[in-house]
């Protein structure tokens, strides 16, 4: 029985032509019969993708065959399974694309990046050594990386949230001068992979944040190593049809529903069908109609 695996990855380096990399990217998932969401731009590549564990190791064993994309860290998790042609079901399609960013902060000049990575960004902290960075910064300050909807159901406790939507709202965010009594403190920044504060901890050093670290691997690596038996609480937002993974057999439901108030750790589109926001809800009111603030004083009125 083919076992399904879901890759999650990315790499920051410089490509010269973006959409040759598209093409031999888009022809190597489609023979392997993966799935997903591929970003590419002269950044670097950003990518999730599921298949088979067979198409998956093959994959990766062809990626790394490309000089500039050796050294990648693939987070490799357990999939929900495959359908009769072998195809993940977790991923509705396959889409490769060019960008201008491969995540959109909608700063592509200011975001410099060359053979080791972006330039100018925060100092890498792994997992095992976060307590030491504690220890030797008793002011830490935690920084998500993530939207507000994420922090509901998973988070690390006392974090600073910004009021994000999507990533474009961080520089806004980190101009508007709310975060300035932090400048000179030491801050961690985290997201769910580690990409988003590859760029964020740039942003935030370009703007006069001065000791700036971020979680090497994101809650991802943390979470995988810990479950919820250290700092981290609750459940993770993934980007593909599972939704959310826990990393433990017990895990928190420190989110709240939008419905009824219970513990929860699901995820459900607000039914206005103009309406992009998500909302957190538990398992009971998960297949209940369920609006968000605005478009329920609609449906009274």
């Amino acid at each position: 029985m083919a076992m399904p695996r879901i890759l999650l990855f990315y790499k920051f380096t410089p490509i010269k032509d973006p959409a040759a990399v598209m093409l031999w990217q888009k022809a190597l998932c489609q023979e392997l019969k993966l799935r997903g969401r591929i970003l590419i731009s002269e950044h670097g590549i950003n990518a999730t993708l599921g298949g088979s564990l067979a198409a998956c190791k093959q994959y990766m064993r062809r990626y790394r065959d490309y000089e500039p994309f050796r050294g990648t860290d693939f987070k490799i998790s357990l999939g929900t399974g495959l359908d009769e042609q072998g195809y993940s079901l977790d991923f509705p399609r396959l889409s490769v694309k060019v960008r201008k960013e491969i995540v959109g902060f909608g700063a592509p000049d200011e975001l410099k990046v060359d053979s080791q990575g972006v330039v100018g960004g925060g100092i890498h902290v792994k997992p095992e050594d976060l307590e030491q960075l504690i220890a030797d910064n008793p002011d830490l300050v935690f920084f998500d990386g993530r939207n507000k909807v994420e922090w509901e159901i998973g988070r690390f406790e006392n974090a600073i949230v910004p009021n994000t939507f999507t990533s474009h709202d961080f520089i806004a965010e980190l101009e508007s001068g709310k975060f300035d009594d932090i400048k000179d403190k030491p801050i961690l920044s985290y997201c769910t992979g580690g990409i988003r504060c590859e760029i964020l901890s740039a942003m935030m050093i370009n703007r006069g944040f001065t000791k700036v670290y971020q979680l090497e691997g994101g809650i991802h690596r943390y979470a995988e190593k810990y479950g919820n038996t250290k700092r981290w609480q609750g459940s993770l937002v993934v980007f593909d049809g599972r939704e959310v993974v826990d990393y433990s057999a017990d895990p928190q439901r420190i989110g709240q529903c939008h419905n009824c108030g219970s513990p929860a750790n699901r995820l459900h589109n607000c039914d206005d069908l103009a309406c992009r926001e998500r909302l957190v809800v538990c398992g009971h009111c998960a297949d209940l109609p369920t609006w968000c603030e605005v478009h329920k004083a609609e449906t009274v009125c």
